[in-house]
């Protein structure tokens, strides 16, 4: 009997992907520059893409005799040591009229037909023998106050092979809202209490000016007292208030019926009705979504006038599609906005 064994399983991967670089190359006194004669050149300077050495050639009479200088030769020149460098390139004369139409010839395109162009030793090169007519080069926007503008890409193809990782880390999830909220719940630090109702709350100033703007102006703003140690708080109910400061800390959308004690579907809309109008007050917009979503999922018959009243008054769209929805097919439209 034969016994398969997977102990020796093993696998790699290899990944083929370019470097990537550009030049931008511009020659002034193009009209100076003909006359030069076939096969002479005028060179960019040299600029590095993936470890070698690249240059632009443009040839204003041409790269072969046999032409009789009626076309432009452009190209891209291996300028360092290297052995079958393979690579990808990108030739762009630019449109100096300000109209957009560049002159484009792009082997990244084709590179799926050809594959990359190899060059097999220094002064290997890529380009155009017959880029461009050149009396109509003189008389198009490619040439503007007697200069040319091109921009080059080179795309050096870089091989390598993946084997299976030998280490396996196991990056914890993030505590930090369980460490700012453990803050909180011991007092550590304190250094502003909040007044609300006959209830207090002790709370870290830059904790909330870091997530609200509107503590953060009050503490810290132009007509903002960084040394206030006391803050009374009106129009807000101290369930709803303690609510919205463990999620300030937390960053999670605390569990209501834990805070009131109540398990009541309705006494849970009623809250989050109200910590959303708080989330709003405070600029909370996360908290204030949050809480959309739940009034979304909870829109019943008793609550869905109020919840509309809320949508409107604070600006929260969906929430009234979905109320105006429920209207209109369990109340017969009843509601209105």
């Amino acid at each position: 009997m034969i016994q398969n064994s997977h102990d020796n399983d093993s696998s790699s991967k290899s990944v083929n992907e370019t470097v990537n670089g550009s030049h931008h190359f511009t020659i002034r006194g193009y009209s100076l520059a003909k006359g030069m004669g076939p096969g002479k050149y005028i060179s960019s300077d040299i600029f590095t893409v993936g470890g070698y050495d690249w240059a632009i050639y443009f040839y204003p009479d041409g790269k072969n005799i046999e032409d009789s200088s009626v076309y432009v030769s452009v190209f891209i020149a291996l300028a360092s040591e290297g052995t079958d460098v393979r690579a990808l390139f990108e030739l762009t004369l630019l449109d100096q009229s300000g109209k957009g139409k560049h002159k484009v010839h792009s082997h990244f395109d084709r590179a799926l037909e050809s594959g990359p162009y190899t060059l097999k030793y220094r002064g290997s090169m890529w380009g155009y023998k017959r880029f461009f007519k050149r009396i109509n080069l003189e008389t198009s926007d490619y040439l503007k106050d007697d200069c040319l503008a091109m921009h080059c890409t080179v795309g050096v193809v870089r091989s390598r092979v993946e084997g299976p990782k030998d280490y396996s880390v196991v990056v914890p999830p993030s505590d930090m809202g369980q460490n700012l909220k453990y803050l909180l719940d011991a007092e550590l630090g304190c250094d502003i209490v909040f007044q609300v109702g006959e209830e207090t709350f002790k709370g870290h100033k830059l904790i909330l000016a870091a997530r609200s703007p509107v503590f953060r102006a009050q503490f810290f703003g132009l007509i903002g007292n960084p040394n206030t140690d006391k803050v009374e708080l009106e129009d807000i109910e101290p369930s709803i208030f303690k609510a919205m400061l463990q999620y300030i800390y937390s960053d999670e959308l605390p569990d209501l019926g834990e805070i009131t004690g109540s398990t009541s579907t309705c006494t849970s809309t009623i809250m989050m009705q109200h910590l959303l109008a708080a989330a709003d007050r405070f600029g909370l917009d996360r908290l204030k979504e949050l809480c959309e979503v739940k009034l979304c999922e909870e829109v019943n018959v008793d609550t869905v006038a109020t919840t509309l009243s809320l949508a409107e008054l604070h600006c929260c769209p969906q929430l009234k599609a979905i109320c105006l929805k429920f209207a209109a097919t369990n109340l017969g439209g009843a509601c209105t906005p």
